[in-house]
């Protein structure tokens, strides 16, 4: 007496599985995105203190997240607006760190807002409750410092011991 086939082993009811249907579209497994991982705290504070010292963003945006004397200080930039350039939007060049021990970074940021480079400089410091914060911000100095000069007329004579001849005597 011949033995069934097993229900697994029989050829399936339609089309044969190696064939494929030309006009169908093939199947498509999603793509999965692989996770990333989260961004350095180094680059997430120079995204910020970039939007606030742009203008973008305002100030209290970055407040619980920058400590003491760099709050003044930023809040300082931050009326200034270093970054602005003429409707220029400002965009990181390059990101660098040091780590002068576990609980600290030293960060130097490259901006490049129109046709110049500008240079920012921040610490961060972990806390007790494990958060990073910003304990102090530069900007380059020549920006920073924008305070007008009073403009000096241009010397019409030279400088130096009077050689202008006498005026004439009355008599």
């Amino acid at each position: 007496m011949p033995r069934p086939r097993p229900a697994a082993t029989r050829p399936p009811a339609g089309r044969p599985p190696h064939r494929r249907d030309s006009r169908r579209p093939a199947e498509r497994r999603p793509t999965t995105i692989p996770a990333q991982p989260p961004p350095h705290p180094t680059e997430l504070f120079a995204e910020r203190l970039v939007l606030v010292l742009s203008g973008q963003r305002p100030m209290h945006w970055v407040a619980r997240h920058v400590a003491h004397t760099a709050f003044d200080e930023l809040a300082r930039l931050a009326e200034l607006r270093p970054l602005c350039a003429g409707g220029h939007r400002p965009a990181i060049h390059r990101i660098g760190h040091y780590q002068p021990h576990p609980e600290a970074y030293e960060v130097f940021v490259r901006i490049a807002a129109g046709p110049r480079l500008h240079a920012l400089a921040f610490r961060l410091t972990r806390g007790a409750d494990r958060r990073w914060r910003c304990t102090a911000v530069e900007t380059d100095p020549a920006r920073s410092a924008r305070v007008p000069e009073p403009r000096r007329p241009a010397p019409d004579t030279p400088k130096g011991p009077d050689t202008s001849p006498a005026p004439p005597e009355m008599t």
